[in-house]
């Protein structure tokens, strides 16, 4: 059969806890007006609730969150989505990355990283150790899974990411390192690593630097969330190979919004370098029922 993946993205965990008056003084304020208006009412907790059960009865070998958990960065946030992580994932099944949701303002990022980092770290560390942590590396059977970070802390109405030379000398590293041992490498990445994905205020500052480096070290997967959108798109790889680039809708989507309905996508890979295999399938929640799942996508990636 072989390894599966199943990928979900942009939880955005509700309903918003109570914030105080001096908690709202910033940033916060406009993300906590958008909720109200327009997101408390699409982004439902059946919907959420509904998905997880269906990946409980999937039951794939890894989970891997490409972020966006919260919303406005708040503490009581931060450990709502910890608690929720704990009652719905195992850590040594589930790799997370942030997104720019949970970068919100200055110091909600490392908040996020403390609370959720059995998460979010590398196979050999055993315990939270404060400062860089992306990219990193966890393997599972024969496929390496990689985290690297595009959230950022942005003005009022920016929602851009970003993708710098520290992370990418790491992540060469990670690559070479991963290929040579002959595993199917998956990159998690919030954002977009793709020109015109997201309109300019939501879009990753260092396509260019990322797309390099896979051009140049390869990979042979990349996910990511925060469009909201079931986007498939493919970005060089070494010797003019294409690499798939593949985006998820919210989690918590109900139906019947702007966006389409909350989806999970579910991978299964197997083979070997040169010979991979890997198949892709949507599942998305059914708009009359909210709580049944149809597919939608069904593709070969490889083989």
């Amino acid at each position: 059969m072989g390894f599966t993946l199943a990928h979900i993205s942009d939880v955005h965990l509700g309903p918003l806890p109570k914030a105080k008056l001096r908690e709202l003084a910033s940033k916060r304020v406009t993300g906590y007006i958008n909720w109200q208006r327009n997101r408390a009412g699409n982004l439902g907790g059946a919907t959420l609730n509904s998905l997880i059960s269906e990946l409980a009865r999937e039951n794939a070998d890894h989970v891997a969150i490409t972020g966006d958990l919260i919303n406005i960065g708040l503490d009581a946030e931060v450990v709502a989505a910890g608690e929720w992580l704990r009652a719905n994932f195992d850590p040594q099944t589930t790799t997370v990355v942030p997104g720019n949701h949970d970068a919100y303002i200055s110091g909600t990022l490392a908040k996020a990283i403390k609370a959720w980092w059995p998460y979010m770290t590398n196979d050999d560390q055993q315990n939270y150790v404060k400062g860089e942590t992306f990219p990193f590396l966890r393997v599972r059977d024969n496929v390496a899974i990689i985290g690297v970070s595009s959230a950022v802390a942005t003005p009022a109405f920016v929602a851009a990411g970003r993708f710098g030379k520290r992370q990418s000398v790491k992540l060469i590293k990670l690559l070479e390192q991963t290929r040579e041992a002959g595993l199917f490498r998956v990159v998690m990445i919030h954002h977009p690593p793709v020109r015109n994905a997201t309109p300019p205020h939501k879009r990753l500052y260092g396509i260019g630097l990322f797309q390099k480096v896979i051009r140049e070290y390869g990979a042979e997967l990349v996910l990511h969330g925060h469009t909201h959108l079931p986007q498939r798109h493919e970005i060089e790889g070494p010797s003019g190979t294409k690499v798939p680039v593949i985006g998820v809708p919210s989690a918590s989507q109900s139906g019947g919004g702007r966006k389409p309905a909350a989806a999970y996508n579910h991978f299964v890979i197997s083979g070997e370098p040169g010979q991979w295999h890997c198949t892709l399938t949507s599942h998305s929640v059914n708009s009359a029922t909210a709580s049944t799942f149809e597919v939608t996508d069904s593709r070969k990636l490889y083989g």
